[in-house]
């Protein structure tokens, strides 16, 4: 079982950067692939990243390439999200999740969500 918290949106300019925390008060931590969405006003959930936890299981979506950085701490269980040159339209609830398996594309057999942290950035 997973227990999810999200930390660190806030109000942030254009260009600048935040870095999103999300705590696993569970278990099973290490065994799950970990991701980050999010949902902007009127649309639906989107994939983020996710990591399994090597630089090679490390999974993006376009528009956050370059410029997102996903990690993870198994000794703390927490995943990372640095995001950079924030944009306008990176404005959303940021969600982490675990889940059995990643890629590119999304997530699936999502095993439970944080409760999101909101992320505003203002042009």
């Amino acid at each position: 079982q997973v227990q999810l918290v999200e930390s660190g949106g806030g109000l942030v300019q254009a260009g600048g950067s935040l870095r999103l925390s999300c705590v696993d008060s569970g278990r099973a931590f290490s065994r799950y692939f970990m991701g980050w969405f999010r949902q902007a006003p009127g649309k639906e959930r989107e994939f983020v990243a996710a990591t399994l936890g090597s630089v090679s299981s490390a999974y993006y979506a376009d528009s956050v390439k370059g410029r997102y950085t996903i990690s993870r701490d198994n000794a703390k269980n927490t995943v990372y999200l640095q995001m950079n040159n924030l944009q306008p339209a990176d404005t959303a609830i940021y969600y982490c999740a675990a889940a059995n398996g990643c890629s590119g594309r999304g997530c699936s057999l999502i095993k439970g969500w944080g409760q999101g942290t909101q992320v505003t950035v203002s042009s």
